[in-house]
Formats: structure tokens, sequence, C-alpha cells
């Protein structure tokens, strides 16, 4: 059969689940939709763009093969899907694996029983072998007027801290050197559970932010901490990063600085404070690379609070930001806020922001030339190697061009010396 993952992080280990699944019971993968028994498309439903983008991927699939199966985000408003193409097989929302198992059995039954050792502990995995996704809850309890995830994915759902943990160990066992933990609300997990304890390696472990980033950096790999809501207790894992146990690396949805914006989208946590907080957090943990993201063009966004983001930013100084034009997302409360912004006004205000903070990543980057940084290989060549280093997340951040007279294996981390850099890049050589 074939599969075409959409979307998240999140959703790509929604369908490295679901492949696991597929494989222990004997099912074989292809690249082609042609020819496939059926296929399988994991769809994205957050933005508009990104519906348009499964349901052409539907279609693609539908005049390729004609047995499709959906199932992800898009798969909590079926309509949508079946408006367009009503002979679709089956269709299931998200973390819905029983469910595509059924579908699948139903449309290409199994020819024979399962043999577990055709898969491997870890299951199969989308990434590259030395880096994985490690999801440790499902949902969100936020509600922010700009977002539909909590309607499509339900509320926070926390996985056992024992559960997670032994998924990672089988994942480090099998040679991954950088575990990246995720989730919609990662600093939330474990409030559902009351933070209960579960059992690793013959002690109880609390489901809670800071014990499961302390015992996740126990196991030698890297550990990349994603979709960190910057709630008070976040403070606490900034001593993890400075001793070393974890990657001196926060990915924090910022989303604005206008306080006025901020209420309207209904952004959690204290945000008055951050710019305090990431000024300890710096003199804690000098090394420390800061991710965000932010909107413009949010409903109601003057020419005002757009001037305060970009104070904002020179303040904060950021390492990484990535900048979204605000569109309507049907569904989200945010479309019954007014006052919307002109798409010409956002489509300017983005630029004026990229140009913004470029001058101040390019600036924040030039700081580590001259130093020596561990750097993971993802590419391999014979003069010249790409990898990524302790402040950079893959496919998202920047990459380190690694000239070294020996040729780099991929997955392996070596020394480097920064000799320049660019807006974005790092250029160094191992020797």
């Amino acid at each position: 059969m074939s599969f075409v993952s959409l979307g998240c992080p999140k959703a790509l280990v929604d369908s490295e689940r679901i492949i696991t699944r597929l494989r222990a019971e004997g099912y074989a993968l292809t690249r082609e939709h042609k020819g496939a028994d059926l296929v399988i498309v994991n769809t994205c439903g957050f933005l508009d763009s990104a519906q348009a983008e499964s349901l052409e991927a539907i279609g693609d699939a539908m005049a390729e093969n004609g047995k499709v199966i959906v199932t992800g985000c898009m798969g909590a408003e079926p309509e949508k899907i079946t408006e367009r193409y009503p002979k679709v097989l089956a269709i299931t929302g998200p973390q819905q694996y029983e469910s595509v198992l059924d579908a699948v059995h139903r449309a290409a039954p199994p020819k024979h029983d399962p043999y577990l050792d055709l898969v491997p502990p870890q299951g199969i995995k989308l990434t590259p072998r030395h880096y994985a996704y490690l999801k440790i809850s499902e949902g969100c309890n936020n509600r922010c007027t700009f977002c539909i995830i909590p309607k499509l994915r339900g509320d926070l759902v926390s996985r056992p801290a024992g559960d997670v943990l032994r998924e990672a160990e089988k994942l480090v066992a099998a040679g991954v050197k950088e575990l990246l933990v995720i989730s919609q609300d990662t600093s939330a997990y474990g409030v559902d559970i009351k933070y209960a304890a579960s059992p690793w390696q013959g002690r109880d472990i609390r489901a809670k932010f800071l014990d499961l980033s302390r015992e996740l950096g126990s196991l030698g790999a890297w550990v990349r901490l994603h979709y960190v809501y910057p709630y008070p207790h976040v403070d606490e894992v900034i001593g993890l990063m400075a001793d070393g146990k974890v990657l001196p690396y926060l990915d924090i949805p910022f989303q604005h600085a206008s306080p006025e914006v901020l209420r309207r989208m209904k952004r959690p946590a204290a945000q008055e404070k951050t710019l305090h907080r990431i000024k300890r957090w710096r003199e804690q943990c000098p090394e420390l690379t800061l991710r965000s993201t932010f909107i413009v063009g949010f409903p109601g966004e003057t020419e005002q609070d757009f001037e305060m983001l970009l104070d904002w930013l020179d303040e904060a100084s950021l390492d990484r930001v990535g900048c979204f034009k605000y569109e309507p997302v049907r569904g989200a409360p945010a479309n019954d806020l007014g006052s919307p912004v002109p798409k010409e006004v956002t489509e300017e205000r983005w630029h004026r922001f990229m140009a913004h903070q470029q001058a101040i990543s390019a600036k924040r980057l030039k700081r580590k030339v001259g130093s020596r940084q561990q750097i993971i290989i993802d590419e391999a060549g014979p003069t010249v190697a790409k990898g990524r280093s302790m402040g950079d997340a893959p496919e998202i951040d920047g990459t380190v061009y690694v000239a070294s007279k020996k040729p780099l294996k991929v997955g392996e981390i070596v020394s480097v010396k920064i000799q320049k850099s660019d807006a974005y890049d790092l250029h160094g050589s191992t020797g």
C-alpha cells in the first residue's frame, strides 16, 4: 500500500504508529499510488491552505489508485472530504489508529498471520535514523481563538512517563542520537493526570515536564524541547540545560507581543513578564537558543500593535523566528472578532517583520564565529557535509556546512570550528 503523511510532526508520529501496526501485520509499503492495494492519506486541517493541500493529495490518490482511506485532522470534519470525494473508502479522525486498521482490513485483508519480528522494536520511522520525534501527549486544553486543534484532537491527554521513557529507550538503542520532544503543549504535560507517577527502571517517575526532561536527558541522546508554552515552571528546566542534561534550546510559540492582540488571541501564560524571564534564562544558560513563531495581521492588529512587536523582537533578541500571515480558519473563534486586517497590510507587515528579524538572527549567529560547536551530521558529502548545531532543529532552523578532510557519517556528532556565518547558516571545519 501507499501512504501520504501531511502536516506537523505530531501528525508524522501518528503516521509512524499506523505504519508500525501495518508492517507488524505483514503489509508492505510502496512509494507509488499506482498498483498499490490502497492508499492512506493522513491529512492536516489546521489552516485552509493545509486543508487545500490535503484535498489535493486525496484527489491525486483517487485519480492514480481509486482506493483511498483518509485519516488525520480533516477526518474530524468528514463532510469537507465527502463533498469532493464521495467514493473514499473510509474517513477517520486524528489518533484513531484502530479505526484506520479496521478500514485497511476491510479493504485489503492481511494475507498471513503477523510476524512481529518483521518490525524493529522502535517501530517504523519516517525520519532519518539518527533523530526521531517523541510525542508525550495528545490534544490541548488551551482555547486560542485562531486555533481549532482542540476541536480536531480534543483536550490534553498525557502519556504515562514510564511509557514515554520506554519508547525513548528503544529509539536510542536503535541508533537515534536526537530526541525531539513534541505535543500540542509540551509544558502542560501531566496536568490532566495530576502528574501521576509510573514505573521505569525500578523507580516511579512523575508525569511532570521537569521530571520527564531530566530522565530523558539520562539516556545519552540529544533532547530537544518543542512547543513549550512559557508557564512559570519552565524556569526549572533551564537548570538542566545549563548542566548539559538537555539541549540548550527552547521552542516557544509567543505569537505576538502586544497585550491587546494576545488578549484577543486568548494566549495562555503571563506574557508581560516574558522579557524579564528571557534575560534570567540567558544569565543562567548563556548558550540558550530561543526559537519562536509569530502571527501578523491578526484581526484587530493595529500599526501600533505591530510596531510594539518589532520593538519586542529587538529587546528579546530571539535566535530563530518564523512568521505566519494570519488567515481565517473555518470554525475558529477569531473569525467573529471583527476588525480584519486587509491582506495587503498583512503582506507588508510580514515582509517588514522578516527583514527586521533577519538582522537580529544574523547578529546572534555572528557571535558564534570563532567558537567550537558540537554538530550532528544530517547529510554526508565528499568534502563538505551538512549538519546542525545544538541550536538548530531539523527542517525549521539553520544548517551548518562542515568542511572535513575525512568523510563524515550521517548521525555522527563532531566538534567544528565555526569560521563564518550568514543570515541563517554557519560554516566551519573539523580542523
